[in-house]
């Protein structure tokens, strides 16, 4: 519920040796403004708010310890934003798991249920850095704390019902801080969400790319890939070329080559994961396509920057990650056989030496052991041609209120919009429920869920950054 304004009128009578009595002025009234009460929470500082009709939109700092569990031992700013359209609306939490975009959006359930929407940056996600980085303390209960912080400080603000939500590694977030702390929301929808139990075992992603689509897609792409490892050489000199222009270094990596095969290796991975089976026709034939045909196309699907030192800096966060709890993919790729140097690199090529990794297997079977064993109000939605979703979260008779969606067709950007209509209700009408907001109709025949709010092409737009192997 939301906390009335508390307007205070402090009559004091103070009874003097001589028996007067006085009265006290009165206090100033507590200010109604979202921008003062914002940042009236301590911790809290403005770096900029942008005009969108409808809303009010900031930009925002909020100072947090970097160890949650020794906050005497320094802090750093965290950016947040905040989409604000009333305290009377239910409120979203979310994060891509990344950086945080200083422009206006909508996730899908803020949509749905018509709501505000706070949003975080990830920790260690430049600016959102300690300076000295001690990255021991980028771990997930950490960042899940970040979001209790953030939550605990603007619930007495936004105090109805809150959802969280994120897709792909934002997915994860939001499922991990609901592991941690199962108390702060109402319901979590997640979007496209690996799940590496076992990192050492990877099958499910190897019969992923021996099934999906068709044949002729398959063996359309697995061709422009093999191709380029065939022409490796001439293919290198136009990536040298393109370095150069670009200004790119491959210190990290280890060398040109080492980021050739890397980008060459995530083919086929970033056609599924972005692409639709429609575009298989705009792959070159690998037998008469041009050597800069070739180039050209991998760069559109890949990004040959990808591994360079330039891209993999903003990503070290994630990478470490990678190496440490979460895991990644290493699949086989049987008609590459003969032409690969490498193979999948594991995460630790692709962070900076001087950054200490260890990897701990438990982190994530302790995860998917209590999604199986106490989901609630938890949900999931999957597209059946994305590669993540090859590893999905999964959930036992423990779970209550609980769902597995999957959008026919759909690739790492699937939303609740393209699943079948039966499941599009069910889901829409769920999270409305989770957030206080279903209307009666709703109630009463959930079929007919809708979401709350209009679509809005520049609000609601998805934002996919096409490059490289990244959840």
């Amino acid at each position: 519920m939301r906390k009335a304004l508390r307007w205070m009128l402090a009559t004091s009578l103070l009874i003097g040796s001589a028996g007067t009595v006085s009265v006290a002025t009165a206090a100033e009234p507590e200010s109604t403004d979202i921008k003062d009460r914002l940042l009236a929470v301590k911790g809290m500082s403005l770096v900029e708010e942008k005009p969108y009709d409808g809303y009010r939109y900031f930009v925002l700092n909020y100072t947090q310890p970097v160890d949650h569990r020794n906050p005497s031992k320094g802090t750093f700013k965290q950016r947040i934003t905040v989409l604000h359209k009333d305290t009377d609306r239910p409120n979203v939490f979310f994060t891509s798991g990344y950086n945080v975009s200083t422009n206006p959006s909508r996730s899908e359930p803020t949509q749905i249920i018509d709501g505000n929407q706070v949003s975080m940056e990830y920790r260690f996600f430049t600016p959102s850095r300690p300076e000295p980085a001690d990255w021991s303390k980028l771990d997930i209960w950490q960042a899940a704390s970040d979001q209790h912080r953030i939550y605990e400080a603007l619930k007495p603000i936004y105090g109805k019902n809150w959802l969280a939500t994120g897709g792909s590694k934002g997915g994860m977030t939001a499922t991990y801080y609901e592991r941690f702390y199962p108390k702060d929301m109402n319901g979590v929808v997640a979007y496209v969400a690996p799940n590496d139990v076992k990192n050492d075992e990877d099958s499910r992603y190897d019969e992923f790319f021996e099934n999906v689509g068709t044949k002729e897609c398959r063996d359309r792409l697995n061709a422009v890939q093999r191709e380029a490892l065939v022409r490796r050489e001439p293919l290198e000199k136009l990536y040298a070329d393109f370095a150069e222009k670009g200004n790119y270094t491959f210190n990290t990596v280890g060398d040109l080559d080492h980021a050739f095969e890397g980008v060459v290796l995530d083919l086929v991975w970033g056609f599924w994961q972005y692409g639709m089976e429609a575009d298989c026709d705009k792959a070159p034939d690998a037998k008469t396509a041009t050597d800069q045909a070739l180039f050209d196309y991998i760069n559109e699907v890949g990004g040959w920057s990808s591994y360079s030192d330039q891209d993999l800096a903003r990503y070290t966060p994630y990478y470490y990650q990678a190496g440490t709890q979460l895991g990644s993919p290493d699949i086989k790729l049987p008609h590459l056989e003969g032409l690969t140097r490498y193979g999948y690199q594991p995460p630790r090529n692709f962070v900076p030496r001087d950054i200490p990794m260890k990897f701990d297997p438990t982190a994530m079977r302790k995860v998917d052991s209590w999604v199986r064993h106490n989901a609630k109000s938890m949900m999931w939605v999957y597209g059946e041609n994305d590669p993540w979703g090859s590893e999905r979260f999964r959930i036992g008779s423990g779970a209550k209120d609980s769902y597995i969606f999957t959008a026919p067709g759909a690739n790492h950007g699937a939303k609740v919009a393209g699943l079948v209509d039966k499941d599009k209700a069910k889901a829409t009408a769920r999270i409305q429920a989770w957030a206080g907001v279903a209307p009666a109709s709703v109630k009463a025949d959930p079929s007919k869920a809708k979401p709350l709010a209009p679509f809005n092409a520049k609000l609601d737009r998805q934002d996919i950054q096409r490059n490289s192997l990244r959840p």
